[in-house]
């Protein structure tokens, strides 16, 4: 009872403090969560960069809280926190020990993937939840074969895919594992169950890609950057690899508290470790290798949910080793990180002036309003451009029009008054009266 209550104390003060502290420091949405609500005033089957499911969660909020910065910032640690919740769960199932289960999802906060990087509601953060109830449910369908846990396990696929391709990489870990286990266990009607409701999930986003000419996936191979020269197969890897560890360190240094030791006894022939491979280094050496095969440019941010088991791996790997001495050493150092990321982040978001998130876009969209307003129209029904200034354009104005992202600095705002309707340019619109 204890643990869980601390648990829970902890999952409610993450939620508070990554949800104040981007309110209080930022004047703006950060770009990512502007633009899945810009696309969210159209919602599709997909959008030209991503698959729809970031776009609908924003919506929703949108559509119940209207435009409160604070709701979109309590929304990606909503997501944050239950994917840690999935984690606990995976690891008392494992582990059979709530403290050391407890010890393998606040060794999280030593990444600052889930810390100082999630105010930013985007795709990334939208598969956190959807990576750790997968993970979870592919272990417990092997574990209790419930066809209720292999019906979830299906949905929550489709979902984490929907979310953002790289899924993908946690779907094959698992599937490798599934493989290795069914030649090893006889093979069980249930196993198909997943497969099926994926795909029927899946359908009418395969269909709209296919009508769009697969939009998305070539703006993910674009983003990859071009090849220069064979040497980017060896660089860029490197580069990928270089900058995983150094993300690591602060993990690493509060495992190594821990543990006391970096000497640990296995065996490949464990069930549990290798399923915790899987889902772990598994996704993180395909991701390697991708970039190691087509010299792809592995961006940092796309690692987001790829270590969100690697607290329960080291802790399983290192559980005989837990120095109970040095847990009060391990608290100090947790509780240092756990309030030093976000006291950077309203640091930077105090002192840095040229940022996304400092920009005046409830100031320009009430110009607008205004200025619209004296010309005779009170309603604005669209707004077309890029998806920042158009983006925070819709968000902000009162009559929630509907955005339209074109790539063009060129932003065109159509509205209807007692005249009809007409289109302005933004800037010739509020060019006397902000520059």
């Amino acid at each position: 009872m204890a643990i869980n209550r601390q648990f829970h104390i902890f999952l409610f003060t993450h939620l508070l403090i990554w949800t104040l502290v981007p309110t209080i420091t930022n004047n703006n949405l950060p770009l990512d969560t502007i633009e899945a609500l810009a696309w969210g005033s159209n919602l599709d089957w997909g959008f030209n960069k991503h698959p729809p499911l970031s776009a609908l969660v924003v919506k929703l909020f949108y559509v119940i809280f209207g435009s409160q910065d604070w709701v979109y910032y309590f929304l990606s640690q909503l997501f944050v926190i239950i994917g840690f919740y999935f984690v606990f769960k995976l690891s008392k199932e494992i582990l059979g020990n709530e403290k050391y289960a407890f010890f393998s999802v606040i060794l999280l906060e030593g990444i600052y993937f889930y810390n100082f990087t999630t105010p930013e509601f985007n795709v990334n953060v939208c598969m956190l939840p959807f990576w750790a109830m997968t993970t979870y449910y592919g272990y417990k369908c092997l574990k209790d074969n419930l066809t209720k846990d292999y019906v979830i396990f299906g949905i929550v696929i489709a979902l984490g895919f929907l979310s953002k391709y790289l899924f993908i990489y946690l779907i094959i870990g698992i599937k490798i594992f599934y493989i290795f286990y069914i030649k090893k266990n006889n093979f069980k009607i249930n196993y198909i169950i997943p497969g099926i409701i994926f795909l029927l999930i899946l359908t009418p986003h395969l269909i709209w890609l296919a009508e769009n000419n697969y939009i998305t996936i070539a703006y993910g191979l674009k983003r990859t950057g071009e090849i220069k020269n064979y040497l980017d197969h060896i660089v860029l890897p490197l580069v990928f690899l270089g900058k995983q560890i150094g993300i690591l360190i602060p993990f690493f240094i509060l495992v190594i508290i821990l543990s006391g030791s970096i000497k640990t006894n296995f065996s490949l022939k464990d069930q549990n470790l290798l399923y915790l491979l899987s889902v772990t280094f598994l996704p993180v050496f395909l991701m390697f290798l991708t970039s190691l095969v087509i010299g792809a440019k592995i961006r940092t941010m796309w690692m987001t949910p790829f270590y969100l088991f690697f607290g329960l791996l080291f802790i399983y790997l290192f559980k005989n080793k837990i120095n109970t001495n040095k847990i009060k050493n391990f608290i100090c150092v947790f509780i240092f990180l756990f309030l030093l990321s976000p006291f950077l982040y309203g640091y930077i978001s105090v002192t840095q002036t040229d940022k996304r998130t400092d920009y005046n876009g409830r100031e320009i969209a009430n110009l607008v309003e205004r200025k619209l307003i004296q010309l005779g129209y009170e309603n604005v029904m669209g707004v077309t451009g890029n998806e920042w200034v158009a983006g925070n354009l819709c968000y902000h104005l009162k009559s929630k029009p509907k955005c339209v992202i074109l790539s063009t600095n060129k932003i065109i705002i159509g509205a209807e008054g007692k005249n009809g309707p007409a289109s302005f340019g933004l800037k010739e619109l509020i060019s006397n009266n902000y520059k």
